[in-house]
């Protein structure tokens, strides 16, 4: 998002590719918009008006700021890990999850909880809301070909209940 062409780069890349544009998503930090946010916020705009969508990484531990929020065309609000692994213990984990999920549900954005290791991390969470998880509890880090062989297997009509090895999926 630092370089100068980095919405041309984009670009060239899903001309040249082929790629969906709706089906990418970029990962912002919070330390990314402190340097200069309008200009992070321009290239977003032009971005999504190609169809890629935006996270908005590891919330709540950097630098948050509700006016972020309300300028960023962002999708989606992702809970850092940290608060995920101690959602079972901390009540302060607990309430500031719970308070991302509200938030987001209020703005209109999705959530990705990162980290999910266990079912009852996966139980207390989806207590508060429709989200998506990342973690060990789906599935661990994979070789480029082991991952392209499980893409390729995977199966969209999944039983409701039951969970995928996949990761970044949405449950009721």
């Amino acid at each position: 998002m630092r370089q100068k062409n980095f919405v041309d780069q984009i670009r060239t890349i899903i001309e040249q590719t082929g790629a969906n544009p709706r089906r990418l998503k970029v990962e912002l930090t919070e330390s990314t918009l402190v340097s200069n946010v309008d200009d992070v916020i321009a290239k977003m705009d032009k971005l999504k008006a190609i169809g890629i969508s935006f996270s908005l990484d590891d919330f709540g531990t950097g630098y948050s700021s509700l006016s972020y929020l309300k300028r960023l065309p962002i999708d989606q609000l992702k809970i850092d890990r940290s608060f995920v692994k101690d959602v079972l213990v901390d009540p302060n984990s607990a309430a500031i999850a719970k308070m991302i999920i509200a938030l987001s549900r209020t703005l209109g954005l999705s959530v990705i909880a990162e980290g999910v290791e266990t079912e009852d991390q996966y139980t207390f969470l989806a207590r508060y809301g429709r989200l998506n998880y990342q973690g060990y509890l789906f599935g661990r880090p994979l070789p480029p070909e082991d991952f392209e062989r499980l893409a390729r297997a995977f199966s969209p009509r999944q039983a409701p209940n039951q969970k995928p090895a996949s990761v970044d999926r949405t449950y009721a």
